[in-house]
């Protein structure tokens, strides 16, 4: 096959073209096959892993509805009643024996946030060891310590609300690592014009374990009680960690059983795209706006993300009030389209640059508009819908599914600007894309102190408007190229 990369016209370096002079002039092998190959058996267990680190993530979301005293004060803890009751009849009791709590909402706004106040300090940290020593070991045991603290939460709850927030903060602290390493092995791993195909099946892990994490959750709370929604998770994070150790390697040179084609092709695609500086280049990367272009975009779409993750069990139960066993069910629903939008959005995107020669940028721009000002009209439209449970339903769901257009927008964007820091740049994006998971619940709690259909109104306007507005300025100022700052010898091709 012809590579795209022949027909386009010299790059400048920083204005309208994604490829650099450099990068032209790297020699690119055939296609190593995918059938059993390292790359995809990386991309596979990977998509594993993160499909344990949102079950571990989300499974509280479920239990705290469950977790709750239904007497608590009325006036914290209030069903909107201007939707009829939807759930079906119950054949089977609904399993009372897990203690119950007497927490008001805004204690449960500060549960659910308090992870976010551990997973955004090892962002930055995470991504510069994971670019020194690999990001294998890093992602394990940062998975494999969240899994361990999942499994005393039971035991938390009864010491207090405290140790409970103590508790979620540190298992922050170990998922904080998890993504940035994930990029830094994928710098070593991706060859460029598999990057989305790649990147979007590994994370599309973290949509299918939300997919099945909140109705399995829903299930084990309504048949037997919801402490073992934190063992059942908890062990299967431990069983992942252990095959991870065994099976992954941090890079095509050490892998054991790789093919000597395969590790030819790898190298040779990502020749001249990696940096040998020993010191991290950190006041021309701040100053890089295209850095900046992904950081407000990531910032935008994890406010709409977050606030949904954390509050639809909620939303489903006291607002178009469902039971916990239809709850956990209707609130994958939306997840399971973005995991199936994420992994063909991956294939297309890299069907657009290597078949059709779009440009890197062109691909990066569309995805990300279409992953973000989709889901805003789909929000906004659920919001005004009244009690309607089909149509809230649906347009949550395509709101959610459209979100997964993203993963190959401006999800991805780190690698292609600076393949070298891949992992550090992550580590910032995501540091800043954080704050809404620490603040987004609590301001809808804010908002919602009635849970009454115009005040979700107003939650679902904000999310939306800050989505339209990530969207447009990673549209004005993003990159597709490899940044001068970020190539080792990158003074000699300053243009």
């Amino acid at each position: 096959m012809k590579s795209p990369v022949s027909d386009l016209a010299p790059s400048d370096g920083e204005e309208g073209s994604d490829r650099t002079p450099l990068l032209q002039r790297a020699p690119r092998a055939e296609t190593a096959p995918v059938c059993c190959s390292a790359r995809y058996n990386l991309a596979f267990l990977s998509f594993f892993g993160f499909f344990v680190l949102y079950s571990l993530r989300v499974n509280l979301s479920v239990a705290l509805v469950d977790m709750v005293d239904s007497n608590t004060t009325a006036k914290d803890n209030r069903t909107s009643y201007e939707c009829a009751e939807h759930s079906a009849p119950i054949k089977v009791l609904h399993n009372q024996t897990g203690k119950k709590y007497r927490w008001d909402a805004e204690t449960q706004g500060w549960i659910l946030g308090s992870f976010f106040y551990g997973y955004i300090i090892t962002q930055i940290p995470g991504g510069y060891v994971a670019s020194r020593s690999g990001g294998k070991l890093l992602l394990g045991f940062g998975i494999f310590a969240t899994a361990v603290f999942t499994l005393f939460t039971p035991l938390a709850a009864d010491f207090g609300v405290g140790a409970l927030v103590a508790l979620r903060a540190l298992e922050g602290l170990g998922e904080g690592v998890t993504y940035p390493a994930m990029h830094a092995m994928w710098s070593s791993w991706a060859p460029p014009l598999e990057r989305s195909k790649l990147l979007s099946i590994s994370y599309a892990g973290a949509q299918l374990g939300t997919v099945v994490s909140l109705p399995l959750s829903g299930v084990i709370c309504y048949y037997m009680n919801w402490t073992y929604v934190f063992y059942f998770f908890g062990i299967v994070g431990i069983i992942w960690f252990i095959l991870w150790i065994c099976l992954v390697s941090d890079t095509p040179e050490t892998h054991k059983t790789i093919t000597p084609y395969e590790k030819e092709y790898i190298l040779s695609s990502l020749k001249n795209q990696l940096s040998s500086q020993k010191s991290v280049p950190w006041i021309p990367m701040l100053k890089s706006l295209p850095l900046w272009a992904i950081v407000v975009a990531h910032f935008s779409y994890n406010w709409t993300f977050y606030t949904l993750l954390t509050l639809l069990p909620t939303y489903m139960k006291e607002v178009l009030r469902f039971n916990i066993q239809e709850n956990g069910f209707l609130s994958a629903v939306p997840y399971l389209g973005c995991w199936l939008c994420m992994i063909l959005s991956g294939q297309a995107a890299d069907n657009l640059r290597a078949r059709w020669n779009f440009s890197t940028l062109w691909v990066r721009r569309v995805f990300s508009l279409i992953g973000m000002i989709g889901p805003a009209i789909f929000l906004v439209a659920a919001g005004f819908i009244g009690c309607d449970y089909s149509l809230a339903v649906a347009f949550l769901t395509i709101s959610t599914t459209l979100g997964g257009f993203c993963s190959s927008g401006f999800s991805i964007n780190h690698l292609d600007i600076a393949p070298s820091y891949a992992g550090i740049l992550l580590g910032i994006t995501n540091t800043f894309a954080t704050i809404p998971g620490m603040i987004g619940p609590i301001i809808a709690r804010s908002l919602t102190p009635e849970n009454t259909i115009g005040e979700w109104q107003t939650v679902f306007c904000i999310a939306a408007a800050i989505n339209v507005f990530g969207a447009i300025f990673f549209t004005l100022f993003a990159k597709g190229e490899v940044q001068n700052w970020a190539i080792s010898d990158h003074q000699g091709h300053r243009n």
